[in-house]
């Protein structure tokens, strides 16, 4: 569905999450993001950072969202280190048709990730 999917500025899945109308395992949450455990994780450790100001794709990010998100990469660090991912682990953000779509950050780890990773 994502890969046919246009960038939307309605209601989203993500939003409905950060409102808590879709339960899930949270991870961290502040007043700019929130992290929780994947639904089909795709590593023994899996889970994704949202930022809660919608932002549609990578490419359509102002200048102004620099510090949102820098801000989800370092809590996507600190998650990985609450998590154990002592040996490493992979952050992978979404763009466009091909890529997912929405702007979120996925972080896998606790073993061993491939190359190419498509």
């Amino acid at each position: 569905k994502a890969q046919v999917a246009q960038p939307s500025d309605g209601d989203t899945i993500f939003k409905k999450i950060i409102r808590k109308e879709i339960p899930t395992k949270i991870i961290f949450e502040d007043d700019q993001c929130l992290a929780f455990h994947g639904i089909a994780p795709q590593a023994p450790t899996h889970f994704l950072g949202v930022p809660k100001k919608h932002i549609t794709q990578i490419s359509a990010a102002e200048d102004d969202n620099e510090n949102l998100l820098g801000h989800l990469m370092i809590v996507g660090k600190k998650c990985a280190a609450d998590l154990g991912l002592k040996k490493g682990y992979r952050m992978v953000v979404s763009e466009g048709a091909d890529g997912g779509q929405s702007v979120h950050l996925h972080v896998l780890g606790g073993g061993q990730m491939n190359w190419p990773p498509g």
